[in-house]
């Protein structure tokens, strides 16, 4: 098949394409930009575009099928050549569900966790030598790709993201995969750009639900209480199997699993985290896994990449960066690691960098989330800002939100990086939250402070 994405330097997009590219499906692509990782990944099996740009002259009746991503417009030239010849179009979650509905399709769901919970299952398999086909929104150790699609893998793990599937489509991803398995891990209202009440999104995993196979399982978080509502309301006939948080204790800061052979010594931590290994346990059973199995794989398994990712650490200090950037990912995350080093200072630094995070009517959902902090810093960009054409944000909003007196604000990157840089590091533990840099911030110089 000729295939042709629209906007292939995606991290999703470009990871479709190698994985296409790797079943023998001859590619072509265009975007107006592409940056590292996607562009040396491209390079490297020949699809790097010959240059960036949208090129209509491209699109030929010789193409099987295009495949529009979400950083491409709905009047994007490309796209309306394509529709003009009445070629076949399919959104990234389309097309996966076309490569995929012979196979038992398992989708991860949720607002957060769904990463770390996909990375688990992929973890476990790939230790027993289990072989699936999958979808993961992270960069995987011992993993090739963030998607592998193969035509003779029973089972697929999807993770299953509730946001637009493209330009022209706007159904949140996951209503189209049509899981045979499904896994729901919490409810927390965030895109407020594309679902603008919280009873509209809470509305989007209800629908998820619903689309289960008949008879289908759905496995789930009963500790969020939105969750436990979607899933035990549903007059969907399938299979409910709920988990919580199983039992832990934490000695010299590792934290060990109580399992019916003991204790076993994980190298991750946090209650969030053991919340998602508890549902990961049970995907994996369902998948044919038993649970001493999963057991030994997991005491292995040290993180999806950028979740609560350990960038540097000596005898007296830990520095972790993390993806979180909605409230209830900062608080889990502020928590976990005041949890595992209670004897420390523990500083939260926050960048409010997505739409929802700097929307002045949404930063009240933020109360509180930083609390488990020593100390904490919340870093913004007015530019930021102005660029995604909201409403200007003040300090004295931020401050007010938090509802914490000694909140420390930058707006600055370089002050910021100049705090951050002047810290005392004895008995100290560093969290970096946040979906992009600080302004510039270079992660490896932070490494040289340790």
């Amino acid at each position: 098949m000729n295939i042709h994405f629209i906007a292939i330097g995606g991290a999703a997009m470009h990871n479709l394409a190698l994985a296409l590219f790797q079943k023998g499906y001859h590619i072509t692509g265009s975007d107006d930009t592409i940056h590292d990782p996607s562009k040396s990944r491209l390079a490297a099996k020949g699809l790097l575009p010959d240059e960036f740009g949208w090129f209509p002259e491209k699109i030929t009746t010789d193409i099987d099928a295009v495949i529009l991503g979400m950083h491409a417009k709905a009047d994007n030239p490309e796209l309306l050549k394509a529709q003009e010849l009445g070629l076949t179009i399919y959104s990234y979650p389309e097309f996966l569900y076309e490569q995929s509905k012979d196979k038992t399709r398992v989708v991860i769901g949720g607002s957060h966790g769904k990463t770390s919970i996909t990375s688990m299952i992929l973890h476990v398999l790939h230790y027993h030598d289990r072989e699936v086909d999958y979808m993961v929104g992270a960069q995987l150790e011992g993993f090739d790709t963030m998607v592998h699609l193969t035509p003779d893998n029973e089972f697929i793990i999807l993770e299953g993201d509730e946001y637009l599937s493209s330009p022209i489509d706007r159904r949140p991803k996951f209503h189209l995969y049509k899981p045979n398995i499904a896994l729901l891990s919490g409810i927390a209202w965030d895109h407020i750009n594309v679902f603008p009440t919280f009873e509209n999104y809470v509305e989007q995993f209800s629908i998820f639900t619903d689309s289960l196979t008949h008879g289908g399982i759905m496995v789930y978080n009963e500790e969020d209480n939105e969750v436990k509502k979607v899933v035990e309301d549903s007059a969907n006939a399938i299979k409910k199997y709920p988990y919580q948080t199983p039992d832990y204790t934490i000695e010299d800061g590792t934290t060990f699993l109580d399992t019916s052979d003991g204790k076993l010594p994980l190298e991750i931590f946090g209650k969030h985290n053991l919340q998602n290994l508890a549902g990961a346990k049970w995907i994996c059973q369902h998948v044919g896994v038993d649970e001493d199995d999963f057991y030994e794989a997991i005491a292995t398994f040290k993180g999806a990449s950028k979740r609560l990712e350990k960038i540097v650490e000596s005898k007296s200090t830990v520095i972790f960066k993390d993806f979180a950037h909605s409230p209830s990912k900062v608080q889990a995350t502020t928590n976990a690691v005041k949890e595992q080093y209670g004897n420390r200072t523990v500083l939260a630094c926050l960048e409010l960098h997505t739409y929802s995070s700097l929307n002045a009517e949404f930063l009240k959902e933020y109360k509180g989330a930083l609390d488990a902090a020593d100390k904490a810093v919340v870093f913004y960009s007015p530019h930021a800002v102005e660029i995604k054409k909201l409403e200007k944000v003040s300090e004295q909003q931020i401050a007010h939100a938090f509802e914490r007196d000694d909140l420390i604000i930058y707006t600055d990157p370089s002050k910021f990086k100049e705090f951050l840089f002047s810290q005392r590091l004895e008995n100290l533990a560093v969290l970096l939250m946040s979906s992009g840099n600080y302004g510039g911030l270079d992660f490896e110089e932070v490494k040289n402070l340790v």
